[in-house]
């Protein structure tokens, strides 16, 4: 049977896998900037997402006097990925990450160590050693990093279980702004590799699982649009759009132009 009478592939069957774990959907979001915790919740039911990254420093998972995440997005319906966002040290992330293994029993995880600056990239030295102190303690990470080739190889053979690039800084909306250094990573990486941080619109996305990336993870590019659960929806669908134009394989780029018809035979 031709590509032409082939029945499309079943989406079903498109999966992903990291540390062991396979999943369909390719869109992760965050849980932080939200109106609360229930626009949150429809967010991620309208994404299709399957993961969702958890901010121990700035969700209430334990104040039962509180708003509560799980009582909303529950932990039975979405894997939850807690990260270490707001700590600036190899020693704040592994006590973070320490203490929420503890409470909920998460061995998969997200690292990042950010600068103290202003454009809030990662601190690359401090992100490579935090990741072996953990690769040490038994988590299996998945790493935000910088859009560095050198380094991403480095956490790959130090054991990252994915690489996570920055597109942009965080909450930039900027898009993916090195499709060189990102295409070389995803080249060479033997890991998953996953668009973290930048992503503005939904024609990020697109470009993002274009270009091969495994996934996306965003957060601020739905919580802060003029309608959360809409933008969800869109990038589910920019999701599956690129990862099916990556699968189908682009057409050249040419030079000159080239007609859609033969030019030979006319009448």
């Amino acid at each position: 049977m031709d590509g032409a009478t082939a029945a499309p592939q079943n989406l079903a069957e498109d999966t992903w896998t990291v540390a062991g774990r396979t999943f369909r959907s390719r869109l992760i979001i965050g849980t932080g900037k939200y109106k609360d915790y229930a626009q949150n919740a429809a967010a991620a039911e309208a994404a299709g997402a399957e993961i969702v990254t958890v901010a121990l420093r700035r969700v209430n998972l334990s104040d039962p006097s509180q708003p509560m995440l799980v009582d909303h997005v529950k932990p039975d319906r979405f894997t939850f990925l807690p990260n270490t966002a707001g700590c600036f040290t190899g020693e704040d992330a592994v006590r973070t990450l320490r203490l929420a293994r503890e409470a909920g029993g998460w061995d998969l995880v997200k690292l990042e160590v950010l600068s103290d600056t202003k454009h809030l990239l990662p601190d690359m030295e401090e992100t490579l050693r935090a990741l072996k102190l953990l690769i040490s303690d038994g988590f299996q990470v998945m790493v935000y990093c910088s859009d560095d080739p050198v380094y991403a190889q480095k956490l790959e053979d130090a054991g990252a279980a994915a690489i996570m690039p920055a597109g942009a800084p965080i909450g930039s909306g900027r898009g993916i702004q090195n499709l060189l250094n990102l295409g070389l990573i995803i080249e060479q990486a033997k890991v998953p590799v996953l668009v973290d941080a930048g992503v503005g619109a939904a024609s990020d996305a697109v470009v993002a699982m274009e270009m091969g990336c495994d996934a996306v993870l965003m957060n601020t590019a739905i919580a802060q649009a003029g309608d959360p659960i809409r933008m969800a929806t869109a990038m589910k669908h920019a999701v599956i759009a690129g990862r099916q134009a990556y699968l189908a394989g682009r057409m050249p780029r040419r030079m000159y132009a080239e007609p859609s018809s033969p030019l030979s035979g006319l009448i």
